[in-house]
């Protein structure tokens, strides 16, 4: 498969995370990969008349919203496919019209949620000759969906001060933080993120651990959890089983899963 980014405008950079082609050239399908919870919503703009993908043995034939909050998705790309993708920040809401927990852990067609649009952008980008005006295409739009900016700052706030801690901060510290009960502050965060804080701050952790099983693949794995801010192993192995369906191990040897 053929993978390409593209600079992202200094405008989007604040939700967006990545933009980048992927153009299977191959044969045959790409192998099935295991791609693990990333607390993002990624949409894949199909440019060709090929299905884009096979998502947890469903096939997907136009567009599509995916949102792995917390669990792994199966993937697996098709022969003569071509997308565009966009990973966005933990902020996606403001490009979306529906509440973040309807898209959690789920595919949903980007027709769906864009309607007409999301149709007429396929045409658009089809009819384009080269990846670059796709990409620049499909960010001169997304800027036009924020000219009514609806940041919640309650939200970005608790947001910033879970990486800063590096998901071991406490939720009633976020509400205090912002003045919510945690009741509001939950209703927010499943409303704009699609998780509850708690859910959000566990994920959170363990995203940052796989980052320092790739930074530091010499450490033992009692010194990773560590680090990572779980309290003991059996949390660290917990989380491993629920959010990959594999222990800590596993997941370092395994050749199909990405992360």
């Amino acid at each position: 498969m053929r993978l390409q980014l593209y600079d992202i405008i200094p405008t989007l950079r604040r939700y967006i995370k990545v933009i980048c082609t992927m153009d299977c050239d191959e044969d045959a399908d790409t192998y099935h990969i295991r791609v693990l919870p990333d607390t993002c919503v990624e949409l894949f703009l199909n440019y060709t008349s090929k299905p884009v993908a096979m998502i947890d043995n469903e096939l997907h034939h136009q567009s599509i919203i995916t949102s792995r909050m917390s669990r792994p998705m199966d993937v697996q790309m098709r022969k003569g496919a071509g997308c565009l993708a966009i990973c966005f920040h933990p902020m996606a809401y403001q490009f979306f019209p529906v509440p973040m927990q309807a898209l959690t852990n789920n595919t949903v067609a980007l027709s769906d949620v864009w309607h007409e649009m999301g149709t007429a952008l396929e045409d658009k980008l089809a009819n384009l000759y080269t990846n670059e005006a796709r990409a620049e295409m499909i960010q001169k739009y997304l800027l036009q969906l924020l000219a009514s900016d609806k940041c919640d700052l309650h939200v970005a706030y608790c947001l910033n001060e879970a990486q800063r801690s590096g998901g071991s901060i406490a939720v009633s510290k976020l509400s205090t933080g912002v003045g919510l009960s945690q009741r509001q502050l939950s209703r927010r965060f499943q409303q704009h993120v699609g998780l509850s804080p708690k859910e959000y701050l566990r994920v959170f952790r363990f995203i940052n651990s796989l980052q320092h099983l790739k930074k530091y693949p010499h450490i033992s794995l009692t010194e990773v959890a560590c680090q990572s801010g779980y309290y003991d192993q059996a949390h660290f192995i917990r989380d491993y089983k629920a959010y990959t369906g594999h222990s800590p191990g596993e997941v370092i040897n395994a050749q199909h899963i990405l992360f």
